[in-house]
């Protein structure tokens, strides 16, 4: 465990849905009778996985179960997943805020934890009174939390309220000084939840830069829980997504988020946003046009590459004035790619009754990455088809480069090099 932060091994916690204890005296008594003995306790055999969405036929639950991986010094996990997937749980555990039912967890360093709003804050006291009480509980002593003081307030934007009770402040002030607190009074592991969201833009964005500084500057370890999958993507190289309890990847960042978003795909086919009851027009399927010697699957091109997109559609009669829409989107939502077919030179598409076919084609000068297709069709100037087709595109790069791992971006442009070798 030399450059081990976290080491986290079977790892489980079982709850008792509405009890404290097991419910009864024999059940605390058997409970207590086999940890005297030194063994399992007889209520962690049982149990179902914590699947929120359906009704369940035990009292008891696994919030988490089997969970085991590591965590580097000075590395940036983040840590992804549904409502109820476990995340708070395993980051309450490793805070030491609850104790697991099974398994076991080595952590090499202070840990400072930002869970929920007024995490380790005292109502009564000032903002100043809580930044020394967090820096002595951390461990500091008080030179050294006075020798970070002006940072802290500074950085948190609160100076003016400092002397005044936090029970006073809004969220909003209340999660700028937790923070500021938790990431200045120097913590080797620093653990922060989707709290931040409460936070205006602005000061998201000093947070992750701080926790991006802390991190490769300062050498601490990171774990990052959120929800806004572009902030995981910028931060964290490292990723952990949690389903039902327990662990469905651990891997870099780009392959969690990918099998992230494969999970939350629901219909295979694709999914129609807008389509009228009646529809003179809408797309049936798309495909990419495939060179012979072509060693990529169906879905994936080089980047760069000439590619040519096969779209087919059915036209309920004769229409004179069509117009297609062609957009890409990453798999944060965001539009990288939109055209119009008229961008094309050519004025309205005219198609007769039936089962039609058009070709468009273009490179892709976009960074490997995996994005989503979405078509349109509009007739006579209204919208008719919105179709997004759940079956990604996978765009590689032509070579091997470490660097595209550290310099990542949407577009791969085409650049001149003179080198005087």
């Amino acid at each position: 465990m030399s450059n081990v932060a976290i080491k986290v091994e079977n790892l489980g916690k079982q709850y008792r849905l509405g009890e404290i204890g097991t419910g009864t005296l024999s059940h605390d008594l058997n409970r207590a009778w086999a940890r005297l003995r030194g063994k399992e306790d007889p209520f962690a055999k049982i149990g179902e996985t914590n699947d929120r969405t359906t009704k369940g036929t035990s009292d008891f639950v696994w919030s988490l179960k089997d969970v085991s991986f590591e965590v580097k010094q000075g590395e940036v996990l983040g840590i992804i997943g549904r409502n109820g997937a476990g995340k708070s749980t395993l980051l309450k555990i490793l805070s030491k805020v609850t104790a697991p039912t099974t398994g076991s967890v080595k952590v090499r360093g202070r840990i400072a934890s930002l869970l929920e709003v007024g995490t380790g804050f005292h109502p009564e006291l000032t903002g100043r009174e809580n930044i020394f009480l967090n820096g002595a509980i951390l461990g500091m002593t008080k030179t050294e939390i006075r020798s970070k003081f002006d940072e802290i307030v500074d950085f948190s934007g609160v100076e003016r309220y400092i002397d005044t009770p936090v029970k006073r402040y809004s969220s909003g002030m209340y999660v700028r000084l937790a923070f500021a607190v938790a990431a200045f009074l120097e913590p080797e592991i620093l653990i922060v939840d989707e709290v931040l969201a409460v936070g205006d833009a602005e000061f998201q964005k000093k947070c992750l830069g701080r926790m991006k500084d802390v991190s490769v500057n300062d050498g601490r370890t990171v774990l990052f829980v959120s929800h806004h999958l572009p902030s995981i993507r910028n931060l964290c190289r490292t990723g952990l997504l949690l389903e039902s309890g327990g662990v469905k990847a651990f891997n870099a960042v780009g392959i969690v988020l990918e099998k992230y978003q494969h999970s939350n795909e629901s219909n295979p086919d694709g999914n129609r946003v807008e389509l009228p009851t009646s529809s003179p027009a809408y797309f049936t399927k798309w495909s990419l046009q495939k060179a012979a010697d072509s060693n990529l699957n169906d879905y994936s091109v080089y980047s760069k590459e000439d590619t040519v997109f096969q779209l087919t559609l059915y036209c309920e009669h004769a229409i004179d004035k069509i117009e297609l829409g062609f957009i890409l989107r990453d798999l944060d939502g965001s539009i990288i790619v939109g055209v119009n077919s008229r961008d094309s030179g050519r004025d309205y598409l005219s198609f007769t009754e039936g089962t039609h076919s058009v070709l468009i084609g273009m490179n892709l000068p976009l960074k490997p990455n995996l994005y989503e297709l979405d078509l349109a069709i509009a007739v006579n100037g209204s919208l008719v088809d919105h179709w997004v087709s759940d079956t990604k595109i996978r765009v590689l790069s032509p070579y091997d480069s470490v660097l595209d791992e550290k310099w990542t971006g949407l577009v791969n442009i085409n650049f001149s090099l003179e080198a005087n070798d």
